[in-house]
């Protein structure tokens, strides 16, 4: 009997995803749970598993098609008797003549098939590497851009060998697999060289015998950075994913949220110094503190005293949400585009735990997997500008938060010390605001506060 599956929510709402790879092709048998397709929402690469153990008969979309929730993406040949007629039986959605029922099929807890098959995210037993940061609001730490190569000889893939289908992943990072789909390599067929295994981008290249291929370069908005060809005038890109996501967030944000955004410069000589201690502590021996770790800290402790800044305006119900908790969104620049996942209930912890979970959050962001739950409920959200040497500016909110906080580049300049003039560490933040949340006092009592922890972290006893 023949079964579709069609393409099912994949979390948070999400109406549509684009098809990235098929990992199995007409005629193939597949398992229960065994990876079939890679696909791309507006905020996450997931893995869609069978949700039926048979054999592949046809394949309703070719990649990088955008699908619609709910429409069919693959069929299966089963073995049962359907009593019906063919495609009448669908998982992922419902047929035309099923009885209207609302399946739970967001990620994390997969379709609600006859054998649970479930959309997965990407899963790695090996550390992730630094990916590329660079974009309008960066995450922790300074990197080098991203160069996602690609192949300049389009006849490569037509000598490639074909590799059978394999339902493990081989080990490989975001942007060696952005350079095998580019060059029509199958990466079950290529041998990693790296750590555990892991596929580097000299495998790629060696596999179809060009180490010495040339390559060029991508920016994270996936928009060829190379010279154009010759009386090539422009050159045009699909919006789609995560820039579409965040460009049509960002529009909402803007002209929906009256913005206000004030500066305060201070004094961090003292919070530096600090820094310096801990790192230098056994209790802190093996995390990694940056002064982003810091001010997240500051910033939980002084919205203890401004909740206002803490809350969601809900235009449906003409309500003020006020979150009795916080979810602090750290704004990430990925190899994907702008993201913001946030930690959940951050109020709670320790530095300690803090620092944990900045490090886990910047790395899973930066290895292009953080899950869509990871990207919503944010409650407050910081950006740190400062990783590229920028002192001020004035960051839109994300959407449904009323205050993002920038933090600018820690300088050491002249500044007013004990009635003298001394060479001090300083940083300005730069804190935006939903105004008709936050008043003009609510919001530079926060900064205020915020500053006198920073200049005087012994000032956060005060504020417990």
């Amino acid at each position: 009997m023949i079964k579709e599956f069609r393409l099912p929510d994949l979390g948070e709402g999400l109406t549509e995803s684009e098809i990235v790879a098929w990992k199995v092709a007409v005629g193939d048998t597949v398992a229960l749970n065994q990876i079939i397709a890679e696909v791309e929402t507006a905020k996450a690469v997931v893995e869609l598993p069978s949700p039926f153990a048979g054999v592949v008969a046809a394949l309703h979309e070719q990649p990088g098609t955008v699908v619609e929730v709910g429409k069919p993406i693959v069929s299966f040949e089963v073995e049962g008797d359907d009593g019906g007629p063919a495609g009448s039986e669908t998982a992922g959605g419902a047929g035309a003549d099923a009885p209207a029922k609302r399946e739970p099929n967001l990620v994390g807890y997969g379709a609600v098939l006859e054998n649970s098959g479930r959309p997965s995210r990407r899963a790695r037993s090996f550390a992730a590497p630094a990916v590329a940061v660079a974009a309008p609001a960066p995450v922790v730490e300074p990197v080098a851009p991203v160069v996602e190569p690609v192949a300049s000889a389009p006849a490569v893939a037509e000598a490639l060998p074909a590799a059978p289908v394999s339902a493990e992943r081989p080990r490989s990072t975001p942007p060696v697999r952005k350079l095998a789909k580019d060059l029509g390599v199958d990466l079950a067929a290529v041998t990693g060289t790296g750590e555990h295994g892991l596929i580097t981008r000299d495998d790629v290249r060696n596999f179809v015998g060009g180490g010495d291929l040339p390559v060029a370069p991508q920016d994270l908005a996936g928009v060829s950075t190379q010279a154009p060809a010759q009386g090539e005038r422009e050159t045009r890109t699909p919006i789609k994913g995560v820039r579409k996501f965040t460009a049509a967030a960002m529009i909402s944000s803007a002209f929906t949220a009256p913005h206000v955004t004030e500066f305060l410069t201070v004094d961090v000589t003292p919070t530096m110094e600090l820094l310096a201690k801990l790192k230098a502590s056994r209790a802190f021996a093996g995390y990694k503190l940056t002064p982003l770790t810091i001010v997240a800290k500051a910033v939980l402790i002084a919205l203890r005293n401004h909740p206002t800044l803490n809350t969601r305006w809900d235009e449906a119900t003409q309500e003020i949400v006020q979150y009795n908790y916080v979810n602090l969104g750290i704004a990430a620049a990925t190899p994907r585009g702008l993201t913001v996942p946030n930690i959940k209930d951050a109020d709670r912890m320790s530095l300690l735990e803090l620092s944990t979970a900045l490090t886990e959050l910047t790395d899973t962001a930066r290895a292009g997997k953080t899950a869509p739950a990871e990207l919503s409920g944010g409650t407050i959200s910081i950006t740190n500008i400062g990783v590229f040497g920028i002192d001020a500016g004035t960051p839109i909110l994300n959407p449904g938060e009323a205050a993002i906080l920038a933090l600018g580049a820690v300088r050491k300049m002249p500044w007013e010390y004990q009635d003298e003039v001394a060479l001090r560490q300083v940083m300005t933040l730069s804190l935006s605001f939903d105004h008709r949340l936050v008043d003009g006092e609510q919001g530079s009592r926060f900064l205020q506060d915020l500053g006198a922890i920073l200049s005087d972290p012994g000032m956060a006893l005060a504020m417990v």
